[in-house]
């Protein structure tokens, strides 16, 4: 069954209103779904590959981790406008050609491969894949430090405080 395909039986199993897939541990398959209530809130729910709940507090918080880390790697990925920065490559290329523009553009095309379309596993792994790509541009594009990183590395309240709301909003009580 494609990716797509499970996404959706869990939908449909839990009405879920959305359903990410994580894989934080090797071989560990966690959907982790969201259901949009009555009153404007939202709660959360973890399954198993098997789609029985989860209850461990650490297996929640370390998929819910994985899949705000790789959503935030993707938005701040190329300045979080990976298409519009392509257009400005190729029109620079057009127009003055600059040294090392091929680079840079071959750089962009292997981020926006990496990044690939949805629906996609978060996983450590491809955490890494992104970072390493969006290096890879940021360097081609001379840059001496990384934008990146540092975006990442700011963003660990931003991870903590949803870590934080799924908690708060769980279905089950976690131990």
């Amino acid at each position: 069954m494609t990716l797509a395909g499970e996404l959706e039986r869990i939908a449909e199993k839990t009405g879920a209103d959305a359903v990410l897939a994580a894989e934080p541990h090797a071989g560990e398959r966690v959907y982790v779904c969201a259901f949009e209530e009555a009153d404007g809130g939202r709660t959360w729910l973890a399954l198993d590959r098997h789609g029985e709940p989860i209850a461990e507090r650490q297996r929640v918080r370390d998929a819910v981790s994985i899949v705000a880390l790789c959503e935030l790697a993707e938005e701040i990925a190329a300045g979080g406008d990976l298409d519009e920065l392509r257009s400005q490559l190729t029109a620079l290329r057009l127009t003055e050609n600059p040294a090392g523009i091929e680079e840079a553009e071959e750089a962009a095309l292997a981020l926006e491969r990496t990044i690939g379309a949805p629906p996609r596993v978060a996983t450590p792994a491809y955490l890494d894949e992104v970072g390493a790509a969006t290096m890879a541009l940021e360097r081609a594009l001379g840059e001496t430090s990384s934008p990146f990183s540092a975006a990442i590395r700011s963003s660990t309240g931003a991870v903590e405080e949803f870590v934080a709301d799924v908690e708060r909003g769980y279905r089950l009580p976690l131990r």
